[in-house]
Formats: structure tokens, sequence, C-alpha cells
């Protein structure tokens, strides 16, 4: 009987053990109160605690018109997003434009529009594409979503039951406002195609093996997501340093494309500005376009007036001067930015061609020698191979502007030129890449004056295509050229005549559109031209 009691009392005690020990372990895996506590003490100091605003900060727009140089963009930005049926908007721009700053300001604006579709409620989403990490196997996608399945880590308690739980990503909590996607350049193909499908749905959809529509044990909520997906209907505003052909064009179809400017030696004097007053300093004068020519942008601009400013409160000074902002650029390691101009008097054989390059247009000077007693043709300065970064990796494209100088000859010989009786030597300094169709009229025109003999303009630019029969053709990136020639101080450009639209007779230079080189050499050697030329400048100054 003692045996028994025993017995009963080992097994009693074993039992109690068990349950002392599986109440701890539960225990040390549930919330330790006292912990929390102290953690969320923590939290809130930390939260209590901070720095002043970065200058940068305090420098953000906080009304469309803050951003400076950009109203034709924020223009299209407006008629894209605030009426009855707002678009999907592709924003494309070097960085440090206003890009972000303009899309936020333009939702705030049509969430007050009666005809809007935007409620005051509306998000704005704002998503980084070069952080985002996503798991092909569906594990993790904070852009699209993802389900955590029962034998991955993050389950839960569903996991344990078995149960498949969908977690929705950033197109879901946008749902009925804005996605801002900067650098959506940089998306994987794999997101970028599965992004299109939820624009084209507004609906975000799971998948997961572990499904079962028979398993009554999963809540009937996550049956509705598996069968009909999360609403998922916003607007998406991407935006892009990239350039347009970088893009998918499945992408670009279902988009409005808006174009931000690089912002001008005028615009960034008037960040300087306003920076300098936001900071509460006092400056010399002329100080602003220093820091203008130390400047590649916005927030190179910002930036050194950051550093004058800790200078200033540093030294108690209340006044800055060109010295100081001399100390910050050698600290800050800033170098002058080259600024583009046109020749100070017109040259034989020297043309203000006009280009584009990745931060826009710009000015593309053309030399030609014509040596009689020799045959031959000489290109140089151009860049023979460039290097083309895309989406799919790299490929080389080679310069065709030595074709575009065989084009040139074979049209002079209508103005009694010979290859067989002259040599030709054509330069681009600077080395920089050319796009030889565009450069034709360019060279064409150097050419032509170095074989006559007679100066051209140095006030003038020009650009476009150049055919055998002597047509002009249209070409690309007309507007940044025209920007670059305005910059550079020409007083007139010369663009093909299929590329004219009206807005430019509403810029600060003279643009002349021409159908053939003889049209275009009636224009350059009628003096009268250049003078209306100035005169109708000098009215739009005044204006």
């Amino acid at each position: 009987m003692d045996l028994l009691w025993g017995v009963q009392l080992l097994f009693f005690g074993m039992g109690a053990w068990y349950f002392y020990r599986s109440s701890r372990k539960k225990k040390g895996e549930g919330l330790n109160f006292e912990d929390n506590m102290v953690e969320m003490d923590r939290l809130q100091m930390m939260r209590e605690e901070g720095l002043t605003l970065p200058l940068s900060e305090q420098t953000r727009p906080q009304r469309l018109e803050e951003i400076i140089g950009q109203e034709k963009a924020i223009r299209a930005l407006r008629a894209a997003l605030c009426g009855p049926n707002p678009q999907h908007i592709l924003i494309y721009g070097p960085p440090g434009v206003g890009k972000t700053a303009a899309a936020r300001l333009i939702l705030e604006e049509a969430k007050g529009r009666e005809d809007s579709p935007f409620r005051q409620k509306a998000k704005f989403v704002e998503i980084d594409a070069t952080t985002l990490q996503f798991d092909e196997r569906n594990i993790a996608d904070p852009l699209l979503g993802s389900v955590h399945d029962p034998i991955y880590q993050g389950a839960g308690a569903f996991g344990q039951a078995g149960i498949p739980r969908p977690r929705p990503g950033a197109v879901c909590e946008a749902h009925g406002g804005v996605l801002f996607l900067d650098e959506i350049g940089e998306l994987h193909p794999i997101q970028m195609n599965r992004l299109l499908k939820v624009l084209e749905d507004r609906v975000a959809r799971f998948q997961s093996s572990y499904y079962s529509r028979g398993n009554k044990a999963i809540p009937p909520y996550i049956h509705e997501i598996f069968k009909n997906g999360i609403p998922a209907d916003f607007r998406l505003i991407g935006a892009t340093t990239r350039s347009p052909h970088e893009i998918p064009e499945a992408l670009r179809s279902r988009c409005t494309e808006i174009f931000f400017d690089r912002l001008d030696r005028g615009s960034m004097e008037k960040i300087a500005e306003n920076s300098l007053r936001r900071a509460g300093l006092d400056y010399e004068t002329g100080l602003c376009s220093k820091i203008a020519s130390y400047a590649n942008g916005g927030r190179d601009a910002v930036n050194l007036v950051q550093s004058l400013t800790s200078l200033a409160r540093m030294e108690g000074k209340t006044c800055v001067t060109a010295a100081d902002l001399d100390w910050a650029a050698e600290a800050g390691r800033y170098e002058p930015v080259p600024q583009q101009k046109i020749p100070e008097k017109p040259c034989v054989g020297v043309v203000n061609g006009l280009g584009v390059q990745a931060g826009g247009g710009v000015l593309l000077p053309v030399e030609a020698v014509v040596q009689k007693g020799k045959s031959g043709l000489t290109v140089t300065g151009i860049v023979e191979e460039e290097e083309i970064k895309g989406r799919q990796g790299c490929s080389r494209r080679k310069s065709n502007a030595r074709s575009a100088a065989e084009n040139v000859l074979t049209l002079m010989e209508q103005y009694g030129f010979s290859e067989k009786e002259y040599a030709v030597h054509l330069n681009f300094p600077g080395g920089v890449p050319v796009d030889g169709p565009s450069a034709g009229v360019a060279m064409f025109l150097a050419v032509y004056s170095a074989f006559t003999e007679m100066p051209i303009s140095n006030e003038i630019a020009l650009t476009g295509e150049i055919g055998i029969h002597g047509q002009i053709l249209p070409v690309g990136g007309v507007e940044e050229k025209l920007e670059a020639a305005r910059e550079a101080g020409a007083v007139c450009a010369y663009i093909p005549r299929g590329n004219w639209k009206t807005a430019y007779e509403e810029m600060k230079i003279q643009v002349v559109p021409v159908a053939t080189v003889q049209e275009l050499l009636e224009h350059i050697f009628l003096p009268e031209s250049l003078l209306e030329a100035r005169k109708l400048l000098a009215e739009k100054e005044i204006g």
C-alpha cells in the first residue's frame, strides 16, 4: 500500500514539475510587462530628445510657389492630378529640383477640390525603389505584399494553426491616394511586371500553396483575400533621373510623362537667397550669385548655406562674406561649375551648335577649316564610341558624326565645293559625345563659313539634321537645347521647321524655324534678321 502511494506521489510530482516548467516557458515566450514598460519609457525619452532641423528640411517647400524654376512642370502636374480623372504620372528630372515636394503639395491641392476623387484621408505613400528588397518566393515584398506561410518565420499563431496569412504592401496602403515611387527606373523587372498588373486590375492578389478553400479553420476574411484580393486603387507617381528610353514602354504607355528642368543659374540664386533668409543671416551683395556658381543643383546651394550658417554662429557673425564662402567651398571641395558662353565675337568657320547630355542641353561649338590643294575629311574632338547604361546592362553606340560630315560635303558641292580640291577638318572642342544627325546643320554652316570666308554671328545657335538635298530634318531635345542657348547668351536659335511649337514664342530667345539650308543661309546673312531678333528679345525682357 505504501508502495502504491509512493508511485502515485511520484507521478503527481512529475506532472506538477512538467506543468510548472511549461508555465515558466510560456511566461518567458510571452510579454514581460516590466520589460515592456522599460522599453516604452526608453522610446518616449528618445522621441522627446532630438536635434534641430537641418536647413535642407527648413527650406523644404511648403507651398507650390516656393518650388523654383518648374512652373511648366507644376502646371502639367496639376492638370494630370487635380481633375475628376487623375492619371498615373512619370516625372523625369535631375535630383534636387522639387519632384517629391511638388507631387505631395499637388495631392493636398487635389484633395480640396470638389470634383476630385481624392478624399481628405487620401494618403501620400512614399517609397524608394532603390531600397526595396523582395523574395521571389513571396516571403517578403514591401511594395506589393506577401504571404506568411506556416513554414516561414513570422507566421505566428496563424502558422501554428497551418493558416497562410496575407500581408498587404505599399500598393494597398496607398489605396484611395497616391503611391510615390522614387527612382522607379531602378525597380526590379519582376516587381515592375507585378506592379503593372496591379495598376491594371486595381487589386493586389495573393497566392499560397498552403491555402485551401475547403479549410474551415481559415478565417473568412483570409478566404475573401485569397478569392478577391485586396483593393489597391491608387494613382502612381514615379520619379526618375533616367532618360525616357531607359523606362519600360509598358509603364510609359500607362502614364502621363512630365519633365522637370535642370535648375539654371538664376534659380539657384533664388534658392540660396531663400536659404540665407530663413537662416536669419545678412550677406554681401553678389554672394547668392557666387553660391550659384559653385552649385550643381539646389541641394548644393542649400548645403553651402548650411556651412556658412554654422561658421557664422561659431564665430559670432551676423553677416557672411565672399571670403566665408571661399572657405566653405574649399572645405567641401566644391569647384566652380563651368558656365557655357557664346564667343565674344564672330569668327570664320566657328558655329554654336546645340546638343543634349544627361544633365540637359549644352552649347556644342563646331570649328571648321577648309584647305585648298588637298583632299580628305578629318573629324576630331568627338567621342567615337559611347557606353550607354540601361536596365538590361551596358551597350555601346558608335558616333555617326562622321556620316553626317560626309553628308555635309556632298551638299557643299552645290555651292562650288569639290572634295578632290579641298580638305576639310571639323573639330568639336571639349571631347563630348556628339549625336551626328542633330549636329549636321551646325557642321554645314561651319564648313560653308570656312569655304566662303564669311564669318558667322556669335549670337546665333542652331540644331537640326541635314539631308544631302538640303532639307533640314527634325531632331530631339529641342526645348533643352533652346534653354542652353539662352543661358549661354545667344540671341537667336534656328531649329527644324518640323520641331516648331507655338510655345517657343514665349521663350526669352528668338526661335526661327527653317526647312532648308538655303532658307537658313538667307536668314543668317541678312543683318536685318539679327536686328529683329535683338529687338524682340529686348521686348520680352521688358515684358
